[in-house]
């Protein structure tokens, strides 16, 4: 384990990581996604806490070389992220279409997330989700439709999409951009839509349903 660690430690000597790889070659996207699904493996099946989690993947995403990588999983098996995984860390995708649908939970949203309501109900609930980065991107496709967000509490919201005869509100400004919290940035367009974006769990037993159902 020593001698492990010392390889990492050398990595601007060039030399390899154990697996082969030279850890003085620059990250691409593509290892930082295949990092990123091993530490939401790892917080999934409770290895590392949320707070952990939250530290080392703004790591992977700072990363540059792959030697900025490998401390970060190096304790963690790579069992985890092939369960968690199949997961594309980079895009996401949840749509309700002629019905509703309801997002909450433990999940992984991704960099950028595409959310789609035609013609139903849609709520997405990002408190407890695993995000991948302290940015990321909600897609909005809404058409004569109803969709809520729901982000953390001390979120910072960039709100960049269009409306077309509908209704689009972020509520909580208040509380917007402590420091603390992920960006979440909004583009897409609403046509002949209601779209909501609200801080905290506050809301989903009081008054979301309310609003759903509003006409």
């Amino acid at each position: 384990m020593g001698e492990r660690r010392a390889s990492v430690g050398r990595a601007s000597g060039g030399r390899p990581a154990d697996d082969g790889v030279d850890l003085e070659l620059r990250a691409a996207d593509a290892d930082r996604d295949r990092a990123a699904a091993v530490l939401g493996g790892a917080l999934a099946t409770g290895r590392l806490t949320s707070a952990e989690h939250a530290e080392r993947l703004d790591a992977v995403y700072a990363a540059k070389t792959m030697g900025d990588l490998a401390p970060l999983t190096r304790d963690l098996p790579a069992e985890d992220g092939a369960d968690a995984g199949a997961i594309d860390v980079g895009r996401a995708e949840v749509a309700a279409r002629f019905s509703q649908v309801i997002r909450s939970g433990r999940w992984v949203a991704g960099r950028r997330t595409r959310l789609t309501s035609h013609f139903g109900a849609l709520i997405v609930n990002l408190t407890d989700a695993v995000l991948p980065g302290r940015e990321i991107t909600l897609e909005i496709n809404a058409f004569c439709g109803k969709l809520i967000v729901v982000v953390p509490s001390g979120a910072h919201v960039i709100d960049e999409g269009g409306a077309l005869f509908a209704k689009r509100a972020v509520y909580g400004r208040g509380n917007d951009g402590d420091g603390d919290g992920p960006v979440i940035r909004i583009v897409g367009d609403a046509r002949f839509s209601k779209v909501a974006v609200y801080r905290g769990r506050l809301g989903l037993r009081e008054g979301l349903t309310q609003w759903m159902h509003q006409q």
